[in-house]
């Protein structure tokens, strides 16, 4: 690894499984030192952090509850004080469920709506003024999903979610710049999970019969992108939205 990273802390949440693992680790490769949020995902979030101490990085564990406001500052205070700074904030916790448009209740289009999005604004805003405070800036990274750009059947409340996430991305870029803090999102495509195989044999067929690049994504994959956005790399790319799809997006949907 090149160390891109090297002496920065970042907290990334969801970081109990899937993506938030492979983002996780990452930037542990890259030499950030981790803190890892997870709601209920103690056990697996702990295991990625002891594989991160073996390899001789630093990686804590945190658990919060996101939809709440006071949660999101309590989080960043945890992270700030176990790292002694925080300079990547990467807002990967979320739900993606399934159901029609038709039938589906206000409180579970809140439900989806609030825990995709309530999180973004509240640990950004608390993040965005630790950044701030240090005068070295920093690096916020939402991930989002291409479903914010073309939306599947029984996600109208994820994608609506994702859309926003987007353009909160946008706006908090444009805001926090001044700050020396940089927003953008990376919005992920069908990426690799045990079971996903079996869950969703169709979906995956029909995803390799249309995707250039002849693959699922990766954690890591996302996990890349969320790094080079965080590095000296990107230090002019803010307000962006980075796609990770492997080119299934430019499918024609004719």
């Amino acid at each position: 690894m090149s160390g891109l990273l090297e002496g920065r802390v970042a907290l990334v949440t969801g970081a109990g499984g899937g993506i938030g693992r492979g983002v996780a680790l990452r930037f542990a490769e890259e030499g950030a030192a981790v803190a890892l949020h997870c709601r209920t995902s103690v056990e697996a979030a702990g295991a990625t952090a002891a594989r991160i101490r073996e390899a001789g990085g630093r990686a804590e564990v945190f658990v919060a509850e996101l939809t709440e406001e006071s949660e999101c500052r309590r989080l960043v205070g945890d992270a700030v004080a176990w790292g002694g700074r925080l300079d990547a904030l990467v807002n990967n916790a979320g739900v993606q469920p399934v159901e029609a448009l038709a039938g589906m209740t206000g409180a579970r289009w809140r439900e989806v709506v609030d825990t995709n999005l309530a999180g973004v604004f509240g640990c950004t805003q608390a993040a965005a003024s630790v950044m701030r405070g240090q005068g070295s800036g920093g690096s916020v990274t939402h991930v989002a999903s291409i479903e914010a750009h073309r939306p599947a059947v029984g996600h109208a409340h994820y994608s609506a979610s994702k859309a926003a996430v987007v353009a909160h991305a946008r706006a908090a870029a444009l805001e926090y710049g001044a700050w020396g803090v940089r927003v953008n999102s990376v919005s992920p495509g069908l990426v690799e999970r045990e079971g996903l195989a079996e869950e969703w044999a169709q979906g995956v067929r029909r995803w390799l019969d249309a995707v250039p690049l002849g693959r699922l994504g990766r954690a890591s994959d996302v996990g890349d992108a969320c790094v080079f956005l965080a590095s000296s790399l990107a230090s002019w790319v803010t307000g962006q939205d980075l796609v990770v799809d492997g080119g299934v997006s430019v499918r024609p949907g004719w």
